[in-house]
């Protein structure tokens, strides 16, 4: 997140005072200011804010890791992994959390009818 990164220090605002702004703590601001943590919109409004500048200024697309597990096995039995690393836009990455908070809700929803049914019995 260069964008982001570049700005703060050419405001002169240190990780710490970005990290109270996302009330975060500094190490979890830093994962998010290199890529490593997804900041989410509403993160990236705050930010933007606090920078004085339009979100689209700074802005930019996440990079995930996906990591897969190659399946041939050195003599001391450890794996080889090799990291391919993959663009994936913010829209669907939006749409996948909203599919897992979905999904949330209904495995709460079915565990309180199985609580339900147990405590009829």
């Amino acid at each position: 997140m260069e964008k982001l990164r570049s700005l703060r220090k050419k405001r002169g605002y240190t990780q710490e005072y970005m990290s109270n702004i996302l009330s975060t703590d500094v190490s979890n601001y830093c994962r998010k200011e290199s890529g490593d943590v997804r900041i989410f919109d509403d993160e990236w409004e705050k930010l933007a804010k606090a920078l004085d500048v339009p979100v689209e200024e700074i802005k930019e697309e996440r990079v995930a890791a996906v990591v897969q597990n190659n399946d041939n096995f050195s003599d001391n039995a450890t794996a080889n992994i090799h990291c391919n690393y993959y663009n994936v836009p913010n829209q669907v990455m939006d749409n996948l959390q909203d599919y897992i908070k979905l999904l949330k809700e209904q495995v709460e929803t079915l565990k309180q009818e199985v609580e339900k049914l147990k405590s009829e019995k």
